[in-house]
C-alpha cells in the first residue's frame, strides 16, 4: 500500500506577496495558491499572472504546490491555463456538483500537459464539496478521472448552502463529510476535512477539536488559512507516537505467532488478530511516509534559506 501524505494544505492569496515570499517556510505539505475566494474580484485577472513565478517560490520548502481556481464559467478555463506549468502538483477544484465539470477540466489540463511538456496524467485534481447537489453526487464525482487524488467537504460555504450558523461541535458537517469520507475510502482517493469551521483562526483550541473530529471520521489531512493551524494538522492527522511503538510491537507479536501456528495472540492482554495486524501495518506505512515527507521538506528548507 502507498501513501499520499497531505496533512496540511495551506491556503493562501497568490496576489500577496509577503505570504507567497514566507510560504516555503511554514512546513505545509502543501501550499495552495489561491485565485478563488481571497482574491478580489478586480484583482482575479492580474492575479491570474502571479501564478507560473509564485509555484517556483512556494515550492522552495518541498511541499506540494496547488492551485485553487474559480469553479466559475467565465474564469475556471483562464485560471487553468495560467496554472498547469512545470512544477505544479494539482489544482485545488472548489464547488464541484457534477462529473461532468470535472471531464471537461480534465480534458483541458491534458492538452496543456501535451503543449508544455509535462508528463501525462502529472497535474492532479482536489475536489472540494460545498453543496447539497455535490454531495448527492460526490460519489459520480469521484470516479469522473483518475487524475482525483483528495476529496473533502469544504465548510464554509457547505453552512451558507444549508442556510445554518455554525456550532461549536460542527454537527451540521456530520452527514457530509461521513458521505465523502466514505465515496473516498471506497474508490481508493484520500479523505480531506474537518468537522467544524477554519474561519476562526485565532482559536487554535477549537480548530484543533475540529481536525481531530474529522480524524477520527476518517479524513487524513485537511486546509487551513493560517500558518498557526499547519503545524496542528501535522500533529492531528499523524499517527500518535505511543500508537505506532504498540503497532510495530502487534506486528512482530503477530508474525510470531504465526510462525508458531497461531493467527491470535495476546499482546498487552488485547487480541491481535488479523484485522489488528493489517491496522497495525498500515499505521506504520503511514508513519513511515510521513518521516519520509519530513525529511525532504528539511532537505529542500536546508537548500534554500
Amino acid at each position: 500500500m502507498s501513501f499520499r501524505v497531505r496533512r496540511s494544505s495551506l491556503i493562501l492569496p497568490v496576489n500577496v506577496p509577503r505570504f507567497i515570499e514566507k510560504a516555503h517556510t511554514r512546513g505545509a505539505d502543501a501550499i495552495v495558491l489561491d485565485l478563488e475566494d481571497s482574491v478580489p474580484p478586480a484583482e482575479k485577472a492580474s492575479a491570474r499572472q502571479l501564478v507560473k513565478n509564485s509555484i517556483a517560490l512556494v515550492a522552495r520548502g518541498g511541499g506540494e504546490v496547488a492551485v485553487r481556481v474559480n469553479n466559475d464559467p467565465a474564469l475556471l478555463s483562464d485560471d487553468i491555463d495560467a496554472s498547469v506549468w512545470s512544477g505544479l502538483a494539482s489544482l485545488s477544484i472548489p464547488k464541484v456538483e457534477t462529473a461532468a465539470e470535472i471531464e471537461r477540466l480534465a480534458a483541458q489540463v491534458e492538452r496543456l500537459e501535451r503543449a508544455r511538456g509535462i508528463p501525462d496524467g502529472h497535474v492532479k485534481l482536489s475536489i472540494a464539496i460545498e453543496t447539497p447537489k455535490g454531495i448527492l453526487a460526490c460519489e459520480s464525482i469521484a470516479t469522473s478521472s483518475p487524475r482525483i487524488v483528495t476529496m473533502g467537504v469544504g465548510p464554509e460555504d457547505y453552512y451558507l448552502s444549508l442556510g445554518v450558523e455554525p456550532s461549536a461541535e460542527g454537527i451540521e458537517l456530520l452527514y457530509a463529510v461521513s458521505r465523502v469520507v466514505t465515496v473516498c475510502k471506497a474508490v481508493g482517493i484520500q479523505s480531506v476535512g474537518l468537522l467544524g469551521s477554519i474561519a476562526g483562526f485565532r482559536d487554535l483550541a477549537a480548530f484543533e477539536a475540529a481536525a481531530t473530529r474529522g480524524r477520527s471520521l476518517g479524513c487524513e489531512g485537511a486546509g487551513c488559512i493560517h500558518p498557526e493551524q499547519v503545524a496542528i494538522l501535522n500533529r492531528v492527522f499523524s499517527p500518535d507516537p505511543e500508537r505506532v511503538q504498540y503497532a510495530r510491537r502487534a506486528v512482530e507479536a503477530y508474525e510470531e505467532g504465526v510462525r508458531r501456528g497461531t493467527a491470535s495472540v495476546n499482546l498487552d492482554g488485547k487480541m491481535v488478530d488479523i484485522p489488528v495486524y493489517r491496522r497495525a501495518q498500515v499505521i506504520l506505512q503511514r508513519a513511515e511516509a510521513i518521516a519520509e515527507l519530513e525529511r525532504a521538506k528539511a532537505l529542500a528548507l536546508a537548500r534554500n534559506r
